[in-house]
C-alpha cells in the first residue's frame, strides 16, 4: 500500500588536464576558520521513496526518487550534528508505503528527542502523510489547502471475468485456507478466509495510524477516529479542531521559523547529501557536461539595471514543482515554481515592477491560491500588473484578481468564477473488461474519491459543502481585489459565466484593453522608469543545463527555502509523451486540447474540486 524531471579532441584533453589540476591544486594561504553559523537542515519530501539506493549514472531521475536508507541517514545525522539547530520538512506528495512512513516518522522523532525542533509545511496531504507530518513540533498548511483526513481505503483486483472473455482458464491449488494469492485469477471476489484476512490486516494498520495521530496531537483514539469519519477539512477548520498548528503561506511559515530561531542561521537545502564530483568521466553524461563547459558561450554578467520583471502563468495550474524529464514538459503552470519566481522578483531591488502574464484555463484551487498569495506579497512591495493572453479563466482569473491593474486583449476569454468538482466512476468499464475490484475501507469517507461508485447522499453533501467554501473564497478574493471597480454584484458576475476581454472590461473585471507590451509600459510608468530592462523570471534554461544543475547540487531550486538576515499525469506515461510530441508537430491545437483534458482528469482524481474553464474549444 502506497500513499495518495582531431583538434577538438586535443582541446578536450587540455580541458580535462585543467579540470584535474583545478581539483588537485589549492590555495597555499591558510586562514583561521570562522565559527560556522548554526544550520537549519531542510528536507523537501517529493517524488517516490524507494527502499534501496538506486544507481542513477545519467541523472535521469532528477531528484524524483529518494531512498529510505539515505533519507533516514540524513535525518539521523541532523539529530547528532551539533551545528544543526532545527529541521524543516516541506512536503510535496512523496509516495511511500506504510512501513516506510513508520521508519521515517521514527527518524523525525529521533531529531526531536535530540532536543531539536522540527517544523513541517505542506499545501496538501491525505491521511497517511498526515500521520507522518503530525510528528513535527509545528505543522503548518497553506491557506485554501485541504486536509484529506478520511481514513484508509484499499482495493483488491479480480480478473477471472477477463480470463473467461479471452478463453483462458486458471487452474491453481493452494495449501492453507488463507493462502489466497491465486484468487484474483480464479474468483470474481474474495473467499471468506481472504476477506477475513484483509479486514484483520486493515484493522491493524488503521489502529497503528490512529495511534500515531493520537500520540502526536494529544488525543484519544476515539477522538481521532471521529476526526477521520468527519473529514475532509479545509485548512481553517483543521486549525480550529487542533489537527494542525497554524495556517500560513510558505513565506509566513519561513518567517516564523526565522523568528523562532533568531540570530544568524544558515539553511542547508541539501543537508547530508553526499558530495558528487563535478565531472565523472566514467559517466557519459558527465563527459558531455565537460564538453558543454568547454564550448559554451560565457554568460553575460547579470544586469543590475532597473527592470520590469515578467513572470509567466502558462497552461493548466497544477500544485507542486515541475521536474525536468527526457521527454521535455508540456505547458503547465506549477504553483511552487511560480511562487518562487514571484518571491525572487519581490526580493530583487533592481526589479521595480512585476507583470504577471497569464494564459491559463485554470486548474487546482489550492495551487491557484498559492500563486495568488505570492502575487499579493509582491504587491506589498512594488506594482503588480496582470497581462492576460488567450485565456485567463477560472483559476487563471483567480491568480489575477489581486493585481493593481489587469490588462486583457479584447478577445481574451476570462472570468468563469465558479467551481467544478466530482469524480469519474469506472466500475462499468472494468466490468466490461471482466475485471472486478473489491474495496475495503476504514473511515466513513475513506472511499470519498474512489472511482468504484458514485457519491452517496452523505458524501455528496460533504463535497457540496466543500465546493461551496471554495466558491465563497473565490468570490471573496474577486470582491477584495476588484472592490468598487465591479459594475454589478459579484453573484451576477460569477456563477461560472465566461466573458471576452471587452465584456470583462464593461463589468469591471479587467482595467484596460491591451497586450503584454502595453502592460509592461504601464508598469514602468507606475514607477517612473524611462530606461529599463524587461527581465523574465526565472531566466529560461535549456533542459540539459537544468538537469545538470539539479544533479550536481549547484543549481538553485524552487523547492529551496531561504532565511533572510512550495508530477503530473504525463510524467508517469513514457509511452504517451512521444505520441503527444508527434501530435504537437502534426496537430498542435488538438494536442494542446488533449493535454489539458488529461490534466483535468488527473486533477479531478487528485483533488475532486478544481477551478477550470467549463469547456475546451479548438478554434480554427
Amino acid at each position: 500500500m502506497r500513499y495518495a524531471k582531431g583538434s577538438r579532441l586535443s582541446v578536450v584533453a587540455v580541458g580535462v588536464l585543467l579540470f584535474v589540476g583545478s581539483v588537485c591544486l589549492g590555495s597555499a594561504t591558510t586562514e583561521t576558520p570562522k565559527p560556522a553559523a548554526p544550520v537549519v537542515a531542510h528536507f523537501h519530501l517529493s517524488g517516490t521513496l524507494s527502499e534501496k539506493p538506486m544507481a542513477d549514472p545519467f541523472g535521469l531521475l532528477a531528484g524524483e526518487m529518494t531512498s529510505l536508507k539515505d533519507l533516514v541517514r540524513r535525518l539521523g545525522k541532523a539529530s547528532t550534528d551539533d551545528q544543526v539547530k532545527a529541521v524543516v520538512l516541506t512536503f510535496d506528495g512523496m509516495e511511500m508505503g506504510f512501513g516506510q512512513l513508520e521508519e521515517l516518522r521514527g527518524a523525525i522523532e529521533g531529531v526531536k528527542a535530540a532536543g531539536k525542533k522540527v517544523y513541517a509545511y505542506t499545501e496538501d496531504m491525505s491521511t497517511g502523510p498526515y500521520g507522518l507530518l503530525c510528528a513535527s513540533d509545528r505543522l503548518c498548511v497553506g491557506p485554501q489547502s485541504t486536509l484529506w483526513l478520511t481514513g484508509l481505503y484499499g482495493e483488491s483486483l479480480y480478473v477471472k471475468g477477463l480470463l473467461d472473455k479471452i478463453g483462458v482458464q486458471a487452474d491453481f491449488l493452494h495449501m492453507g485456507d488463507y493462502k489466497s494469492a491465486a484468487e484474483m485469477l480464479t474468483r470474481t471476489g474474495p473467499s471468506q478466509p481472504a476477506e477475513e484476512n484483509t479486514n484483520w490486516l486493515l484493522d491493524s494498520l488503521y489502529h497503528s495510524l490512529v495511534d500515531m495521530i493520537a500520540r502526536s496531537r494529544g488525543k484519544t483514539a476515539e477522538q481521532v477516529r471521529a476526526w477521520i469519519d468527519h473529514g475532509p477539512y479545509m485548512a481553517e477548520q483543521a486549525q480550529e479542531m487542533g489537527l494542525i498548528d497554524v495556517v500560513q503561506t510558505r513565506e509566513e511559515f519561513v518567517a516564523t521559523v526565522e523568528n523562532d530561531l533568531g540570530g544568524q542561521v544558515h539553511v542547508d537545502n541539501r543537508y547530508g547529501q553526499e558530495e558528487k564530483a563535478k565531472v565523472n568521466l566514467a559517466n557519459p553524461l558527465g563527459f558531455f557536461s565537460l564538453l558543454s563547459e568547454l564550448f559554451k558561450t560565457p554568460a553575460a554578467p547579470a544586469s543590475r539595471k532597473d527592470a520590469v520583471a515578467v513572470v509567466y502563468v502558462e497552461g493548466a495550474i497544477l500544485p507542486g514543482y515541475r521536474q525536468p524529464t527526457l521527454f521535455g514538459s508540456y505547458e503547465a503552470a506549477y504553483s511552487g515554481d511560480i511562487r518562487k519566481a514571484l518571491e525572487t522578483a519581490a526580493q530583487d531591488d533592481s526589479v521595480k515592477a512585476v507583470v504577471l502574464r497569464v494564459d491559463s484555463p485554470g486548474g487546482s484551487a489550492q495551487a491557484s491560491d498559492v500563486i495568488l498569495s505570492a502575487a499579493r506579497l509582491v504587491k506589498t512591495k512594488k506594482p503588480l500588473i496582470v497581462s492576460m493572453g488567450n485565456v485567463a479563466g477560472s483559476g487563471g482569473y483567480y491568480v489575477s484578481c489581486g493585481a493593481d491593474a489587469i490588462f486583457a486583449d479584447a478577445a481574451t476569454i476570462t472570468a468563469s468564477i465558479g467551481v467544478v468538482g466530482g469524480k469519474l466512476v469506472t466500475t462499468d468499464l472494468w466490468s466490461r473488461l471482466g475485471v472486478n475490484w473489491v474495496g475495503h475501507k476504514r473511515g466513513a469517507n475513506a472511499d470519498l474519491l474512489s472511482s468504484t461508485r458514485a457519491f452517496d447522499d452523505a458524501q455528496r453533501k460533504v463535497i457540496q459543502d466543500y465546493m461551496q467554501q471554495v466558491y465563497e473564497v473565490f468570490k471573496g478574493h474577486v470582491t477584495q481585489g476588484r472592490g468598487s471597480k465591479l459594475r454589478q454584484p459579484i453573484d451576477e458576475i460569477a456563477g461560472g459565466r465566461v466573458y471576452t476581454g471587452k465584456q470583462a472590461l464593461d463589468l469591471g473585471l479587467v482595467d484596460q484593453i491591451g497586450g503584454l507590451q502595453q502592460a509592461v509600459e504601464y508598469a514602468a510608468a507606475k514607477v517612473s522608469l524611462k530606461d529599463y530592462d524587461i527581465r523574465v523570471i526565472p531566466e529560461p534554461k535549456d533542459f540539459f543545463t537544468e538537469l545538470m544543475e539539479d544533479i550536481s547540487g549547484e543549481g538553485k531550486r524552487p523547492t529551496d527555502i531561504r532565511l533572510s538576515s512550495m508530477s503530473s499525469l504525463l510524467a508517469g506515461q513514457p509511452t504517451l509523451a512521444p505520441l503527444l510530441d508527434l501530435l504537437q508537430k502534426t496537430e498542435p491545437q488538438r494536442a494542446r486540447a488533449l493535454v489539458q483534458a488529461l490534466q483535468r482528469i488527473e486533477l479531478l482524481r487528485r483533488e475532486s474540486v478544481i477551478l477550470m474553464m467549463p469547456f475546451d474549444m479548438v478554434l480554427r
